[in-house]
């Protein structure tokens, strides 16, 4: 039989193929390959069994994603309620399928449970020794060894708790949840800070004073559980308010870092526990170094390796438990073919010290409430924090990553709920930190159990452990047990130091490092803290030296009669010396990022800064006192002013071999007459961009005639602009008047600001060189008394039309024939709603409208935005967001012409005069006047052409 198929945590992206041999290695923990869950998330092709070469009705074939279950199991193990569910979503069970599975269904019966108890052991089997290795690590104090084995069952009755709770909560029926390793390092740090306050008050001596002991442990025992309960809490209320999100601000590679180092503490620990002995510094490494301690730490060294290659090399998951319950087997033939016994083997410290047995009740024992030293919770707290984010953003991890396994999308958020409870009902009995077990989640899941029994018997394995008298450390191997823990620890190295490498930035993977190193000498809150504050270094770093700024090409809009629409493409929007240069700003510009935006900005817009100007952006950028400010700011080449030429201007710019070297090749040879910025994808401004970059900018271009306008703002950045005095909104008057100024010029929508530069040069140009008159200067029509133009005169404007079709037009206006109506609306008022029946466009003859490309309230009342600044909450007014429309516009027309819903909503800007030219009368033209009719295909046709000019190509 092919054996059952695994995630390959090696080979990232490759697919699997072949009958049999197309299986994946198992892995113990979730990894950074969990984060590609999703719909391009890897899946391995499935081997098909005899039994099942061919799909049944109601099956899914592998191509269509079946589930990563053996081939083998699907034909003989029962499944639920979910199971069904799943199989009937996949497709409906014909008569044959249904007679199959009656046919079948006696069978199962008779042997289901006992797979769900073959199942269960192989889980216990590969639990049990890990629970007793994580207790040496939590309890690695020496005051603790006394009392060890005590302490290893309340970890397996802590894990006892979770299992019964995972089983019970889970939205996953084959959910295994036990004490985990991802909190390993705080309990470890919280037991040994609990453990040397209490003897270093009682006068320093480990374990001397039996009243000492018991102080130690009935704090740490107390202290530890209502850690674990308070945590269980912040997860229960974060899976609750739907804030599994928020673990995702601490960055990957510092708890990747963090990870690694567990996987480190566990290769230390389970050392530790082959040669007897405490390793908790690099230092103690030395006690490794001699003949005893090496003779009894290879075995189990090399044990942790062989492990670690079956789980990471086999193709039959079985071989996993197979290989760890051959350990101690092949240890005690040696035993019987050497004819030693088990006194000799302890003798020579392979097994543990002899202990009388803990009876359940014993447990209860270890506390006594009366000794807690409750003094001591502040002393934890800061690791208790740093416990709670790091296991929070392990649980979603490891949900992340069975998910990606199953294919199917789990809540993260319930998930979270249910490692919450876990803790809090554990905690509260004294218990430790856990949450899902990855692994063998996933291998139940592959099974083919869907049944709740599989946690159930888990546990009662757990509780027998529990409950038995015998001291499984008096008879297993102590390398047996270290190995497992080295087993895991080599994992957790290999995912996080060497595999993550193809999934990290070379800077992200030095934050990784950094982090791993600096837990071990800062601790663990300082070495996480350090992590994120590298990590945030290198976020600042990165983002002050990628460029946020590209030049785009860009149109307005508006409707330009064609002598216009010539100028401005010939001599406004012209390559090599264009009159409007637009440049679309990108991500967040900071203190860190100012200064590279500005040399950008000014290198796209062919300006190059003078001495005094350099000199300038200098002093402002810096905080140091005048003479130190040129040598404290790291400035672009182009903006220092030890590059500067005294003769400035473009000479100095084209004799910097440097520069001209970076110099963009499509900037222009002269400075534009306007500069256009988009700063809709724009984050983020604060401060120190808004003077060291925007205000510097419009200082500059306002000294060579060019005008800097500045759209699609959101409101904490116009805010901001304008209350450090470097932008401003147009004034009426400026619309049709002069531009004067050194602040930028603000506009809600990029077509407005290319409007407005568009008509200021249009109006500026030679009546020699265009021989037209404006729209708004055209007389309205004789026949209306709406102030506004007529429809004839609109078209005629905008397509050039000769005097015989403009006349054509206006007769058939005045016929009274016409095929539009004019409705006037008010400023706020709806012209048509999103969703409604398009049947007609619309043409702007008087006033101005906007397009409302979201769900913004359509009324007429501005909306206000409220601004937390150091003076407290002050008060703007939004702008209405959207394209604007002047007169002459045509819009609507692309819905019209797809008989299809309103996909936009419009309102009048202004007090506007809008025409409605209507389906019906536009299918009466057709009849009773073609050539009309032609004149209008021809409006909407060069309507679509502008508003594809307008795009990027």
């Amino acid at each position: 039989m092919p054996s059952p198929t695994r995630p390959n945590r090696r080979d990232y992206g490759s697919t699997a193929h072949g009958d049999g041999d197309g299986g994946r290695p198992i892995h113990l923990h979730a990894s950074l390959e969990s984060l590609d869950a999703g719909p391009h998330a890897f899946r391995p092709s499935l081997p098909r069994s005899p039994q099942r070469d061919a799909p049944s009705a109601g099956e899914r074939s592998p191509s269509q994603g079946s589930l990563l279950t053996s081939p083998l199991l699907r034909s003989f193990s029962f499944q639920d309620s979910k199971g069904e569910a799943d199989g009937a979503r996949a497709g409906a069970p014909t008569l044959g399928t249904i007679q199959e599975k009656k046919e079948g269904a006696e069978e199962q019966k008779g042997q289901s449970f006992i797979y769900y108890v073959i199942y269960a052991a192989v889980n216990s089997i590969m639990c049990v020794p890990c629970l007793y290795g994580y207790a040496s690590v939590i309890f690695n104090h020496n005051v603790f060894q006394p009392h060890i084995n005590a302490l290893s069952k309340l970890v397996i009755l802590s894990s006892v708790v979770h299992q019964f709770c995972f089983t019970i909560f889970s939205s996953l029926p084959f959910s295994i949840g036990q004490v985990q390793d991802a909190g390993l390092i705080f309990l470890s740090a919280m037991t040994r800070r609990i453990a040397n306050s209490i003897i270093d008050d009682a006068g320093g001596k480990d374990g001397v004073d039996e009243e000492v002991v018991v102080t130690v442990l009935s704090t740490t025992i107390v202290l530890l559980g209502l850690s674990t309960a308070c945590l269980g809490a912040l997860l229960i209320v974060a899976g609750k308010f739907r804030l599994a999100d928020a673990v995702a601000y601490l960055p990957l590679p510092v708890v990747g870092g963090y990870l690694a180092f567990i996987g480190y503490f566990c290769f230390e620990a389970g050392v530790a526990l082959c040669i007897g002995t405490t390793i908790m510094r690099p230092s103690d490494w030395g006690k490794l170094f001699h003949e005893q301690p090496l003779i009894l730490a290879f075995p189990g060294i090399m044990s942790g390796i062989f492990l670690t290659l079956v789980a990471r090399k086999c193709k039959d998951e079985a071989m996993l438990p197979l290989s760890m319950v051959a350990i101690p087997v092949v240890f005690y033939t040696i035993l019987f073919v050497k004819g030693w016994s088990i006194a000799d083997a302890r003798e020579g410290g392979w097994v543990g010290e002899i202990s009388p047995p803990v009876p359940v009740n014993a447990l209860f024992d270890l506390v006594d409430f009366g000794k807690v030293r409750w003094d001591l919770a502040t002393e934890i707290i800061a690791t208790w924090a740093g416990m709670v984010f790091v296991v929070s953003f392990s649980s979603c991890l490891d949900v992340a990553a069975i998910s990606m396994d199953m294919g199917e999308a789990l809540d993260v958020n319930n998930e979270l709920m249910t490692v919450g409870i876990s803790n809090f009902v554990s905690g509260l009995g004294g218990g430790f930190t856990g949450s899902y077990i990855f692994s063998q989640t996933i291998f139940t899941y592959r099974t083919g159990c869907r049944s709740r029994w599989v946690g159930i018997l888990v546990a009662c394995t757990f509780i027998a452990v529990v409950v038995s008298t015998v001291n499984f450390l008096e008879v297993a191997p102590l390398f047996f047990l270290g190995s497992t823990l080295m087993f895991i620890g080599f994992d957790l190295m290999y995912e996080w130091i060497i595999e993550v490498r193809h999934k990290l930035l070379f800077s992200e993977y030095l934050v990784l490092l950094a982090t791993f190193v600096a837990i071990q000498f800062l601790g663990i809150n300082g070495g996480i803290g350090l992590g994120i504050a590298v990590a945030i270094f290198d976020y600042v770093l990165t983002s002050a030296s990628v460029s946020h700024v590209v030049r785009v090409s860009r149109r307005s809009l508006a409707i330009w009669r064609p002598q216009e629409r010539s100028f401005l493409e010939k001599q406004v929007y012209d390559a090599y010396c264009p009159k409007i240069v637009t440049l679309e700003l990108r991500g967040s510009i900071f203190f860190g990022s100012a200064m590279q935006v500005l040399h950008n900005l000014l290198e796209e817009t062919g300006i190059s800064a003078s001495v005094e100007e350099k000199t300038e952006i200098t002093r402002v950028n810096s905080p140091l006192p005048n003479r130190s400010r040129i040598d404290s700011v790291r400035l672009p080449e182009s903006l220092s002013p030890s590059t500067a030429s005294p003769l400035g201007g473009r000479l100095s710019h084209r004799n910097s071999p440097t520069i001209g070297k970076k110099r963009n090749v499509m900037a222009p040879s002269v400075p534009p007459r306007f500069l256009v910025l988009d700063l809709l994808s724009v984050s983020n401004v604060d401060a120190s961009a808004a003077r060291g970059c925007f205000l510097q900018l419009a200082k500059m271009c306002v000294r060579r005639n060019v005008v800097v306008c500045a759209a699609g703002a959101n409101s904490r950045i116009d805010w901001l602009l304008q209350t450090h005095e470097t932008a401003r909104r147009l004034e009426v008057d400026e619309a049709s008047g002069s531009v004067d100024g050194e602040k930028i010029i603000l506009f809600d929508d990029l077509d407005e600001a290319l409007q407005f530069c568009e008509k200021k040069l249009i109006s500026e140009a030679p009546r020699d060189t265009l021989s037209f008159r404006r729209l708004e200067d055209l007389v309205p029509a004789s026949s209306s008394d709406s102030g506004g133009i007529s429809l004839s005169t609109a078209f005629t404007h905008f397509l050039g039309l000769d005097e015989q079709d403009a006349n054509a037009l206006v007769d058939y206006e005045k016929s009274g024939n016409s095929f539009h109506s004019e409705t006037r609306y008010s400023s706020g008022e709806t012209i048509f709603a999103s969703g409604t029946n398009a049947d007609g466009f619309f043409v702007v003859l008087s006033g101005s409208v906007v397009v409302l490309l979201d769900d913004r309230s359509t009324s007429g009342t501005s909306p206000t935005k409220s601004i937390l600044s150091g003076a407290g909450v002050q008060k703007i007014k939004l702008g209405m967001q959207g394209q604007m429309y002047s007169v002459g516009s045509v819009f609507g027309f692309v819905d019209f012409v797809l008989k299809r819903p309103r996909t936009f909503s419009v309102v009048a800007g202004k007090d506007a005069l809008v025409a409605k030219c209507h389906r019906s009368g536009l299918d009466e033209l057709k009849k009773s006047n073609p050539d009309l009719d032609r004149i209008v295909d021809k409006v909407l046709l060069l309507c679509s052409v502008v508003e594809l000019a307008t795009r990027d190509p």
